[in-house]
């Protein structure tokens, strides 16, 4: 199995403790590690450490600093938004799947089915995060004019078709797309608007659960999603938006307490 992350020194912490739960909560016996650095990142120790105490492979993919010259960059798109859509570029030529998250989230049961799940004809397989009412929906194909994608997808999950990708994906492609419109959410609209009709749709209550809306999925399965669910279910818990578990100084949530719990045993290691 092969995991990929893209931080920097803020995060590595964070980083541990998504390892971490994933080593309590999959049984996969060899797990190869890839993160995406700048080359002033100064925690790949740490994070060599903690992957050896957990019987994982540590890699870190350094980011030339020269990496992207040619692309737009501004205060609101820095280089990183690049690091996961052009992961394909820097990443071993004979690795064919991965499987990019976010380092805000936990695993919490088996990613084994997710991982191993069919991507013929896709790129990527991600979530749609759930609503109410379609209506987020409708605005974002309408913004993105990517009609042909069923709906938005959360780019903090993505299993990844490396064949596909390096086969469509075009660094002036997304480039050109960047200087020519304007986003709200760089790295995660040039996703939706240039390939999402190459995502497959998985279902968000197990592969990418929005903590902060555990009353929206309960109210959409008519009381199914509850937190006894969600326990014994779900496999990613994503802890979106600013409000993070490791920040806070009280409960704000179901999970906060079950982050902390995590976050607090992860970091024994490293």
């Amino acid at each position: 199995m092969n995991l990929l992350f893209s931080i920097d020194d803020r995060f590595y912490r964070q980083l541990i403790t998504v390892l971490y739960s994933l080593t309590l909560n999959s049984p996969e016996n060899k797990i190869n590690v890839y993160v995406i650095t700048t080359p002033e990142f100064s925690h790949a120790g740490e994070l060599k450490r903690a992957c050896h105490q957990l019987k994982m492979v540590f890699h870190q993919v350094i980011i030339p600093t020269d990496a992207f010259a040619d692309a737009p960059v501004t205060d609101r798109y820095p280089k990183t938004i690049y690091y996961r859509l052009l992961a394909h570029q820097y990443l071993p030529a004979d690795l064919h799947r991965i499987l990019y998250l976010d380092a805000d989230l936990l695993c919490i049961n088996d990613l084994t089915h997710f991982y191993q799940m069919d991507l013929t004809g896709y790129m990527y397989a991600s979530a749609i995060h759930t609503n109410l009412t379609n209506t987020t929906d409708v605005i974002n194909k309408l913004r993105l004019q990517n009609f042909d994608a069923d709906g938005y997808y959360n780019s903090g999950v993505l299993l990844m078709n490396l064949d596909e990708i390096r086969q469509k994906i075009k660094p002036t492609d997304i480039f050109d797309y960047i200087q020519e419109h304007i986003l709200l959410l760089p790295d995660q609209d040039v996703l939706n608007a240039l390939y999402g009709k190459y995502i497959r749709t998985v279902p968000d209550q197990l592969y990418n659960f929005d903590t902060r809306n555990l009353r929206v999925y309960e109210a959409i399965s008519t009381g199914q999603w509850n937190l006894n669910w969600v326990m014994e279910h779900t496999v990613f818990l994503h802890f979106c938006g600013r409000q993070k578990p490791w920040l806070a100084t009280t409960n704000r949530g179901k999970f906060t307490a079950l982050y902390k719990n995590y976050f607090k045993l992860a970091n024994r290691l490293g």
